[in-house]
């Protein structure tokens, strides 16, 4: 069954972050102590069409692998108050308070993981929270000038900022590819076979500095990246895992 498909437990709480029906955060808690917190950003091309329960296979999975994983919903393009910059102040409000609420470990023991659409809300509100243990992007859209150029996913950067044609400054403005580049620990995993969002956007993003970890994952596609049944999962535990074993060294 695709995973998009997939039966998946229930949350183990379900929390309030902010007011408003997607103003709430799936959690799900380990069996023992946590590694750390992971925040999953969900994607969908940033449309209401698409919500967060498409990743709670991949979040108890986590779960049961040890992380106590947060995965919460936020305004999309169709919601009141989504599209840009909506969508992004919902964003960088989970990665800022959520922690707190689900009564997380400390920062540094946090990552922000996103897919798609989320690994470009992910990469973006990463920038303000140095603390960080990690960010990770999962076939994100990493390249919003090009990704709107090539018309992605049906004129979906035109949806987020609801014109056909937004201003350079705009799009340069909710971009990460030239964004700051953020203090914590970076992680890029793409799908060579992916359709949907092209790999490029996370080969660029990685030549913006060494210490970027990309990790291009063989005969995946789109998907696989959050299917926890598929190759890509094992390599999400190794950065997920090594990014909070780096910050405890650090610390």
């Amino acid at each position: 069954m695709h995973v998009l498909e997939r039966p998946a437990p229930d949350p183990d709480r379900v929390l309030r972050y902010a007011d408003g029906t997607t103003g709430v955060v799936d959690v799900y808690d380990p069996p023992g102590v946590a590694r750390g917190l992971a925040l999953l950003l969900h994607g969908g091309f940033w449309r209401a069409a698409y919500d967060r329960r498409h990743l709670r296979p991949l979040a108890a999975a986590l779960a049961g692998d040890g992380w106590q994983v947060a995965l919460p919903e936020y305004r999309r393009v169709g919601d009141d108050g989504g599209g840009w910059p909506g969508t992004m102040t919902d964003a960088a409000h989970i990665v800022r308070d959520v922690p707190a609420l689900v009564g997380a470990c400390a920062p540094e023991r946090v990552v922000v993981v996103g897919h798609s659409a989320g690994g470009h809300l992910a990469l973006l509100a990463a920038v303000e929270n140095a603390r960080l243990a990690g960010a990770v992007s999962l076939a994100g859209v990493l390249d919003l000038t090009s990704a709107h150029a090539a018309g992605l996913s049906r004129g979906a950067v035109a949806d987020l900022f609801g014109t056909t044609n937004p201003t350079p400054h705009l799009l340069a403005s909710a971009d990460p590819l030239r964004a700051t580049l953020p203090a914590c620990a970076l992680a890029l995993l793409h799908g060579d076979r992916d359709a949907e969002v092209p790999i490029d956007y996370s080969r660029v993003y990685a030549m913006r500095a060494a210490r970027i970890d990309l990790r291009v994952i063989e005969d995946a596609d789109h998907y696989d990246l959050i299917d926890p049944l598929e190759a890509a999962y094992s390599q999400l535990l190794l950065v997920l895992n090594g990014m909070v074993e780096a910050a405890e060294t650090e610390t």
